[in-house]
């Protein structure tokens, strides 16, 4: 593919990406996002993508490499007894360090926190948020730290999480863009890490009174 049309591409999804942050995915028209992304050809999302599955299929593993990177990093200087919280810790700080590097405005929260709310996006994420070796080991080690407690809490507690991180995430990048905060992503990761570490782990004080959810997709 050519520069100019790697350029397109990029503005297309740049593009979607907003529109879909601000108003839903549902909400918004192929002609909206190619009219936003400064070009007059309303089949370009067809020329580049094929359709609007494909279109959120390619935002959502946009910056995966970039984070499976950092989280790779992180896991060379990981100690083999790594406890609950620094396992965490390097399951989370790649996405965060990800949303620090974005310019303001961004829009990568408020989209992926769209995208996991709207049920017609139900089948997409679940044929493309696939997890990679490293995740895949993290939650392995993560689950491990964790065999004390009933596999059933364990996994609602999980997925619980997602949409908590997700939704904070998304206010805060939204507060950032209307000057009602100083960005500090440092922080939140951390506030992230100390939390899920003292939900996953928390007594289960009635074993057999919890919630019980589908296993959702790993986005971050």
């Amino acid at each position: 593919m050519g520069r100019h049309s790697d350029k397109a591409r990029e503005a297309l999804l740049d593009a979607a990406e907003e529109l879909f942050a601000r108003h839903g995915v549902d909400a918004v028209s192929n002609r909206r996002i190619t009219e936003h992304a400064g070009t007059a050809n309303h089949s370009a999302i067809a020329y580049h993508f094929g359709d609007r599955d494909e279109l959120v299929r390619a935002l959502l593993s946009r910056h995966l490499e970039e984070m499976n990177r950092r989280r790779e990093q992180m896991m060379a200087v990981l100690a083999p007894d790594a406890g609950l919280r620094d396992i965490l810790a390097c399951m989370i700080l790649p996405w965060i360090d990800y949303l620090a590097t974005r310019s303001v405005p961004s829009w990568h929260a408020r989209f992926l926190f769209q995208v996991r709310t709207i049920p017609s996006m139900a089948e997409v994420l679940a044929t493309s948020a696939g997890r990679s070796p490293e995740v895949e080991a993290l939650i392995q080690r993560m689950q491990a730290e964790l065999s004390h407690l009933p596999p059933q809490v364990v996994s609602g507690r999980s997925t619980v999480l997602g949409p908590m991180v997700l939704g904070i995430c998304a206010g805060y990048e939204e507060r950032i863009q209307n000057g009602e905060e100083e960005p500090n992503w440092t922080a939140v990761g951390y506030f992230f890490i100390d939390s899920c570490t003292g939900m996953l782990s928390a007594p289960v004080t009635s074993p057999q009174d919890y919630l019980t959810f589908p296993p959702a997709p790993y986005l971050l």
